[in-house]
């Protein structure tokens, strides 16, 4: 099923031209970066003496001197011309960064004279591989002369730093679009659980898996597995982008994880910690479509928890959202709501009412769960029932084709559920649980949770 791309010229559709949807997402946003790819040279880029740049393979490449006293003894930045910053608006600097060592540097967006007041002032750590970055900030400042600085120095030793792609964003006026419509359909992961598994093991249960499971749409999760969120969501988002697919993420790293006690604890350390990975995560996704599935269990989540907790989620949620919204104005975000089989959608209504479900897009039912979609349709309608205004909602259906069993850890006798697709009862219907991924050690499989298990896989397949 092609998906129509809303706002093309009917000359351009008649045609069959393909224009990326990052471009297209991004229409309204205003780029303030000049040559931030050196295909050939540096213009616009400037270095202190100390600290020479040139084009190294279609990358800026600086030689940091070694023994410097602060960071900004070794720098390098654009300020030719300088660009304009505006209190309120939303930016996104994003970058490519390696160095010959690994480094703490510091990146800012300034007024370019003297005491040199910031908008943006943050550190971050290069390595010997290739990262993206990504940092989502307000203007604080309302002036015509920013700069935007790297900030290279205060190390013993000397080194090599590249950047490529560097990019900052001003999203004022961005005009949020639909992802179903910015793309031609959802994106299947190449490097997914069961892919992974089935390149790496040829045989006839591969075939199977590959056939039925591998080459189909599904979400990959996020969380604090992943060492640089940037880097990761960048892995996932731009070839799904580069191929006019929409992909599905799973934002799963909220502090307390799985607070009843099940086999997925864990999360970020701290709210602090909360705030700036799920920022970060936001901003990497940038202006190019998406789907978000926020935080799955986090309001299932709440009897199990004390008061004080409740309102530190509620809070982090709040905060995601906004994120999202600022950041990532092409994402459709689906705050998890649990599964009808967990707590009563009163109950459920007044959570999503509570963390602001105004500003999702939508919410999410019977992520990792097998409840049929038939029987979690009137589930949401109850939710809705209870909000202030209806949402959209997404149903998992990645294993829900034969409908729950008498436990939700790798019960036995399950079957995958249809693949995602607009429409079917809800606004989509998506694998947001990879089948074969282990719920953790119980019935059907020996495996940790989140481990791709062939057996489990096999005996989902019909």
């Amino acid at each position: 099923m092609r998906w129509i791309i809303r706002g093309l010229p009917a000359a351009a559709l008649a045609l069959g031209v393909v224009v990326p949807a990052s471009a297209l997402g991004a229409a309204a946003a205003t780029e303030l970066v000049k040559n931030g790819t050196f295909d050939t040279s540096t213009t616009n880029w400037w270095s202190l003496a100390n600290t020479p740049i040139s084009v190294d393979a279609g990358q800026l490449k600086a030689v940091v001197p070694g023994g410097t006293a602060e960071r900004w003894d070794a720098m390098l930045g654009q300020n030719v011309p300088a660009f304009p910053i505006h209190q309120g608006h939303r930016y996104v600097l994003s970058f490519d960064a390696r160095a010959t060592a690994t480094r703490q540097l510091r990146t800012t967006v300034q007024h370019n004279t003297a005491p040199y007041p910031s908008t943006l002032d943050r550190l971050f750590t290069v390595g010997t591989t290739k990262q993206r970055f990504a940092l989502g900030f307000t203007g604080s400042l309302e002036t015509a002369q920013a700069e935007l600085t790297f900030q290279l120095g205060d190390h013993p030793t000397g080194y090599s730093v590249w950047f490529d792609n560097v990019s900052l964003v001003d999203t004022y006026g961005t005009v949020a679009g639909s992802p179903i419509s910015l793309t031609n359909g959802f994106y299947v992961d190449p490097k997914s659980n069961p892919k992974i598994w089935v390149d790496n093991n040829p045989g006839t249960k591969a075939t199977a898996i590959n056939a039925a499971i591998a080459t189909k749409p599904m979400a990959r999760w996020f969380g604090n597995w992943n060492t640089n969120i940037a880097d990761a969501v960048q892995q996932f988002v731009g070839p799904a982008d580069a191929a006019d697919k929409v992909p599905t993420l799973v934002a799963y790293n909220i502090p307390g994880r799985d607070a009843c006690g099940g086999h997925s604890g864990g999360g970020a350390g701290t709210e602090a910690a909360y705030k700036d990975w799920v920022q970060t995560f936001a901003a990497a996704i940038g202006s190019r479509p998406a789907l978000v599935i926020l935080e799955p269990d986090s309001l299932g989540d709440f009897q199990c928890m004390t008061p004080e907790k409740q309102d530190e989620r509620v809070r982090m949620l709040q905060f995601a959202l906004q994120q999202f919204k600022d950041f990532a104005p092409n994402t459709w975000v689906y705050l998890d709501a649990g599964n009808k089989g967990w707590g009563t959608a009163s109950d459920m209504a007044q959570r999503l009412t509570r963390v602001g479900v105004g500003n999702a897009h939508g919410f999410s039912l019977n992520v990792s769960n097998y409840y049929t979609t038939a029987e979690t349709i009137p589930f949401a309608d109850a939710i809705n029932d209870g909000l202030a205004a209806d949402k959209p909602f997404v149903i998992d259906t990645s294993r829900n084709g034969a409908g729950a069993g008498t436990t939700w850890c790798n019960p036995p006798g399950r079957k995958l559920g249809v693949t995602a697709r607009v429409g079917g009862g809800a606004e989509l219907l998506l694998w947001v649980k990879v089948p074969g991924n282990s719920d953790g050690v119980c019935n059907e499989s020996s495996l940790p949770a989140g481990q791709f298990d062939p057996d489990l896989a096999i005996k989902l397949i019909p």
